[in-house]
């Protein structure tokens, strides 16, 4: 276990943003990680865990307590259950998968962080989400101070959302295991009409595994979503909006303004999100509310990709980043009466 204080946070996050911790642990196992959970917990230390720092954004103030960075390690692939160490680097577990001709989360490529973020966040991307596969997380309960197995069901996952996510005091996710597909070096059903058009097969087609994983990872880097240092598009939380999800009521005045905004012919996207309800894309509402790619003129600014992204340029701070995440909002609500969601984590800050 390594320790340090008054240490700079920014590194850790794929923001580049965010003040020094007043300490910052570094654990490498899982006895480490309860051993200095519980310490903070016995001396009343505010606690911040860290594992890729691609869904944090830290105040430029830091963190008055003790920051705990997850680098536990550990692959373990057993016919076709894959368990991994909270700690491990998602998208090189991914690859590892795909190489073993096992299908699940081959369209998860590219994704930013630690696996141990993944059922926190019900991680999904191009017609995938993690709880179709996850089979259970092993997590240290911090209200009863044990170690505790979840199943899927009882992870109550839902669209980027989960218990852990719900309390995420109690919680902190030790290792997570996924039951994968055999499919004869086949991918998973191509469920995202994106990705099929992109591998020229049609929805429901199963492709190469490696294609698969290889096409997905070419339409995120198209969006800045694959990490690249040199690439300030790719400084960023990937998606910092949640896409919206509208009860009934709730569309049907979304779809009167859109039209009183954008003309007669105009038509909000639109997805099935459970009976009486329905998900449309925050990126198009921030693109049509005036906020395209590229948008702002200061260090903080969308994304030349990607409308989604908020980015560092290089010399921004997290409160430049809040006010164009703010702005956006803002703009968005006036246009269309819906108020985003950041998906990222706010540390000491909120929108």
């Amino acid at each position: 276990m390594q320790e340090r204080h008054h240490a700079p946070l920014a590194p850790l996050t794929t923001f580049r943003l965010g003040g020094p911790a007043a300490r910052l642990i570094t654990a490498t196992t899982d006895a480490e990680v309860i051993a200095a959970v519980r310490e903070a917990d016995d001396s009343g230390t505010p606690l911040l865990l860290i594992g890729g720092g691609s869904n944090l954004v830290i105040g430029d103030k830091g963190f008055d307590g003790t920051a705990l960075v997850i680098a536990t390690k550990g692959f373990e692939l057993t016919g076709t259950r894959l368990e991994l160490a909270a700690g491990e680097v998602w998208t090189d577990a991914v690859a590892r998968t795909v190489e073993a001709g096992l299908a699940g989360i081959e369209c998860l490529a590219g994704i930013p962080g630690s696996a141990g973020a993944t059922p926190i966040q019900n991680v999904g991307a191009y017609g995938q989400e993690v709880s179709a596969t996850i089979t259970e997380v092993v997590a240290y309960d911090r209200r009863t101070r044990e170690a505790v197995t979840v199943s899927n069901a009882d992870c109550g996952f839902s669209y980027r959302h989960s218990r852990f996510k719900a309390d995420p005091e109690r919680y902190v996710v030790l290792r997570v295991a996924f039951g994968l597909e055999d499919a004869d070096g086949l991918s998973a059903p191509i469920k995202y009409a994106e990705t099929a058009r992109a591998l020229g097969v049609e929805p429901g087609d199963r492709v190469p595994l490696a294609a698969a994983r290889e096409t997905v990872l070419k339409l995120r880097a198209g969006k800045g979503m694959v990490l690249d240092p040199e690439d300030h598009d790719t400084w960023s939380a990937g998606s910092f909006f949640t896409n919206p999800i509208l009860t009934d009521e709730q569309f049907t005045a979304f779809h009167a303004r859109v039209k009183t905004h954008l003309g007669d012919t105009a038509e909000p996207p639109a997805y099935p999100a459970g009976e009486g309800h329905t998900k449309t894309s925050a990126a198009w509402l921030i693109d049509k509310a005036g906020f395209t790619k590229g948008y702002g003129t200061g260090p903080a600014r969308i994304s030349t990709k990607h409308t989604l992204a908020l980015t560092n340029r290089g010399e921004a701070t997290t409160e430049d980043l809040l006010a164009l995440a703010r702005e956006v909002v803002a703009g968005v609500r006036e246009t269309f009466g819906i108020t985003l969601v950041n998906e990222p984590v706010t540390v000491g800050v909120s929108l």
